[in-house]
């Protein structure tokens, strides 16, 4: 059982500071003997943060990552939940692969490790996998995807709607029509694509099969997640779903909210990601649809490679970029300092929209007498500069090397544990 803890003067959601207490891993309403102390003075106490996308590698490729490793950065990043993608290997596609991540998860002890089961076997996108079972499992699985591979066959999607309704599970879709970005598509298709001679991703290949879904969702009745949303047409379909009252949520990850095509003249692999960086009038609209609430949530997709993975010519080396250990300081630098979104906006699409859609019933909720104690600490007024050498993460494909930005997790507990104090994991 956790130490009893008092927090002294933190600012909850930013509002006035107020103390919080613990004991026995809750919120309690008044002191407990013999408690730690942290002094929170000038901290912004959010709920933990949950992060419905992250790849943690294992099983399979260890030397990139581990579900320890990414672990200890989500911590660092200030995180309490991970959602773990299912492109590993072997995939998880079946009950028993689920529980594995689960209890290595519980091993770490570090965040909930939640495993996102895959939608198909193998991730071939032909034969629905163990949906059932993995939901039925000690996993509790809810959220399905291939992400890294779109459910191309609209068939196939639509069954794996269907399956999903009766247990209320989700479908997190990467919307990319293979027919439309092709296997070798590695930037925003446009002038910038041509110049560089690289085989260009273009928007519509994303937002033909976020418009497909939608409908898809409407005519089940079921629930559709759109992962790593990049482009203002694909906000334009969202914002007309919603307003139809069609049953979907959307996730943007930190890289395409500040990011954009204009950081690949030099050809630095880094900046290779899956949906590629888009040009600033996609940026803007991603911005303000997470500001109004048409995206729900910050997602990282942080996507650890070896070197021997992204030290490649761009058009050959790994998609993806580290992102748990930065997320809460590129969401402060973008939308808090902008004044899109407040503290209280930022626990919304952080912590707890990604609660509500994942079903972990434990996190997100109000800092209230009788909830978990997963809790952030942020120092809003702290300015970072970002140095790829210190991360805890086993890769080092961090696209925010060197560059400064402002607010910094200080302290991260879990169910009443602090597992980072002063920004260094316990």
């Amino acid at each position: 059982m956790s130490e009893p803890l008092v927090i002294t003067g933190a600012a909850v959601l930013g509002g006035q500071p107020r103390d919080l207490f613990v004991a026995d891993g809750v919120l309690v309403d008044e002191a407990p003997a013999g408690a730690r102390v942290l002094d929170a003075d000038g901290l912004v106490a959010l709920p933990g943060l949950v992060d419905l996308h992250t790849h943690l590698r294992e099983p399979g490729r260890e030397d990139a990552e581990t579900v320890l490793t990414g672990s200890r950065a989500a911590a660092v990043g200030g995180f309490t939940a991970v959602l773990a993608m299912a492109n590993t290997s072997p995939v998880t596609d079946t009950a028993e692969a689920a529980e594995r991540v689960l209890d290595l998860g519980r091993a770490a002890g570090l965040v909930d490790v939640q495993p996102v089961g895959a939608v198909t076997h193998g991730l071939g996108g032909q034969e629905l996998a163990e949906l059932g079972l993995m939901a039925r499992s000690r996993a509790r699985v809810r959220v399905f995807s291939d992400d890294g591979r779109c459910v191309h066959d609209p068939r196939v999607m639509r069954r794996a709607l269907e399956y999903v309704r009766a247990f209320g599970g989700v479908v997190s879709q990467h919307s990319q029509d293979p027919d439309l970005a092709g296997p070798t598509a590695c930037c925003h298709e446009g002038e910038l694509s041509g110049r560089l001679g690289l085989p260009g991703w273009p928007g519509i290949a994303e937002e033909t099969i976020v418009a497909r879904d939608v409908m898809l969702a409407r005519h089940t009745r079921s629930r559709v997640h759109v992962a790593h949303v990049s482009t203002a047409g694909s906000v334009e379909v969202l914002r007309w779903a919603k307003a139809q009252g069609i049953d979907v949520t959307a996730e943007v990850t930190p890289h395409h909210l500040l990011l954009t095509t204009d950081l690949l003249g030099d050809y630095d692999p880094v900046y290779k990601v899956n949906p590629p960086l888009r040009p600033d009038e996609d940026v803007a609209a991603l911005r303000a649809a997470l500001a109004d609430g048409t995206i729900d949530a910050v997602a990282t997709d942080h996507a650890p490679h070896a070197r021997h993975d992204k030290q490649h010519a761009f058009a050959d080396a790994a998609f993806g970029m580290l992102g748990l250990e930065t997320a809460l300081s590129v969401v402060s630098e973008v939308m808090v300092s902008s004044g899109a979104l407040d503290w209280a906006g930022v626990a919304r699409v952080m912590s707890q929209a990604p609660a509500r859609i994942a079903g972990l019933e434990s996190h997100g909720g109000a800092l209230e007498v009788g909830r978990p104690a997963h809790l952030t600490l942020v120092d809003p007024a702290a300015v970072v500069t970002v140095d790829r050498d210190a991360s805890v993460s086993l890769s080092r494909n961090n696209p925010w090397h060197d560059r400064t930005l402002t607010g910094a997790v200080v302290h991260t507990v879990f169910g009443g544990r602090p597992t980072v104090l002063d920004g260094r994991l316990v």
